[in-house]
């Protein structure tokens, strides 16, 4: 039985409509990948309480461990940390899906490109996805009963439709070629080196030998 891929899932989730938001998507993504991701996402383990390095310390972990990431790159302006994680998980060339579902035009890249700043584009290993959720909401509307307050069915047809098209963008980033080519060696090295040039003891939360078996577990799933 083939191993299911973790997807580390980042973005903001500072409110209600975030964190329902994240955890619902997440749960159409676990069922429409026929059993092939599963999602983690660090609001999980956060708290609002002692917010601390620890915290990071811990979310990277997770992306590190992670096998393919979702960045939610929604707002006016991109969720700085949100950012910081895409960098982080670029760096280790881990295949990745950036999703906007904002119909706000961001950035500065004008009308033919990704609507968000574009050092945030052209990366490898990475697909973009932009939906105007505002038109599938009302796409929605048109299809319930005035007499139906926003009917399940009609909310889970929706993120069904969502989920369908962030999966079909990992299968496409993991399906792309990894820069370290199968070399073990090179992809331990790189992830020592990111890891200790973060600071903050985050090498001993993720020691060499944890790399090791990361790298290892990824290079069986045919991601390296």
């Amino acid at each position: 039985m083939t191993q299911k891929l973790k997807i580390y899932f980042a973005g903001d989730l500072f409110d209600h409509k975030h964190l329902l938001g994240n955890h619902i998507l997440a749960t159409y993504l676990n069922k429409t990948g026929n059993g092939r991701y599963k999602v983690i996402f660090p609001q999980i383990v956060e708290h609002a309480e002692s917010r601390s390095v620890d915290i990071r310390n811990k979310d990277l972990e997770m992306l590190i461990s992670s096998d393919v990431a979702i960045f939610n790159f929604d707002g006016p302006d991109l969720d700085s940390g949100t950012v910081v994680e895409f960098v982080f998980a670029k760096m280790l060339d881990i295949p990745s899906v950036l999703v906007r579902t904002d119909f706000r035009i961001a950035g500065d890249q004008g009308g033919n490109g990704d609507p968000w700043n574009l050092m945030c584009s052209g990366y490898p290993r990475t697909e973009s996805l932009s939906l105007n959720a505002m038109a599938e909401y009302h796409s929605m509307l048109t299809q319930t009963d005035e007499t139906d307050n926003l009917p399940e069915l009609k909310i889970a047809a929706l993120y069904e439709k969502i989920a369908a098209q962030i999966i079909n963008k990992l299968d496409k980033a993991v399906a792309s070629s990894s820069l370290f080519a199968g070399c073990t060696n090179t992809a331990v090295e790189m992830y020592s080196r990111v890891i200790a040039g973060c600071g903050s003891d985050l090498d001993k939360v993720i020691p060499v030998n944890t790399i090791k078996n990361i790298v290892h577990e990824k290079v069986n799933k045919g991601l390296i």
